[in-house]
């Protein structure tokens, strides 16, 4: 989480959202990391999650991330929470709880929705008040 929250802190610098992703293999090795882009790449898909996973993909020559973990700093939203899904992605550990748009467990329960093809195993409120507290001093300062 510390990682997730590193690049959560360089996506701050460049006016995003402070929302960090980072990819482990299964191994526990780092795969891939990144923050919110949309404000810099003006791309409202541009959240860390994705690019995160995308970047996970490339390393592996392979979009089924079977086996890894993505860990975060806020609770996925839909989007996040279905691309999780359809790379396979074994685990998932976040931060902050989203009450407003987390599609894990504030929401939905997108991952771990019976009807879908996968499931996710999910560890929340890891490092959670640390987390929040990035969003909330971002927010209060806008």
């Amino acid at each position: 989480m510390r990682l997730a929250l590193e690049q959560a802190r360089r996506a701050e610098g460049h006016g995003d959202v402070p929302v960090g992703a980072v990819v482990l293999a299964p191994d526990g090795a780092l795969l891939a990391a990144a923050g919110n882009e949309r404000e810099l790449t003006d791309d409202p898909t541009a959240h860390a999650e994705v690019l995160a996973l995308r970047r996970a993909a490339t390393e592996l020559g392979s979009w089924r991330l079977a086996g890894c973990t993505l860990v975060v700093t806020l609770e996925p939203c839909t989007m996040c929470a279905g691309a999780l899904v359809l790379a396979r992605i074994s685990t998932l550990v976040f931060g902050a709880y989203d009450p407003k748009a987390g599609a894990v467990a504030s929401l939905f329960d997108v991952v771990r929705d019976p009807r879908l093809n996968h499931r996710v195993d999910v560890r929340g409120g890891i490092l959670a008040q640390e987390c929040g507290t990035l969003l909330r001093d971002f927010f209060l300062a806008r």
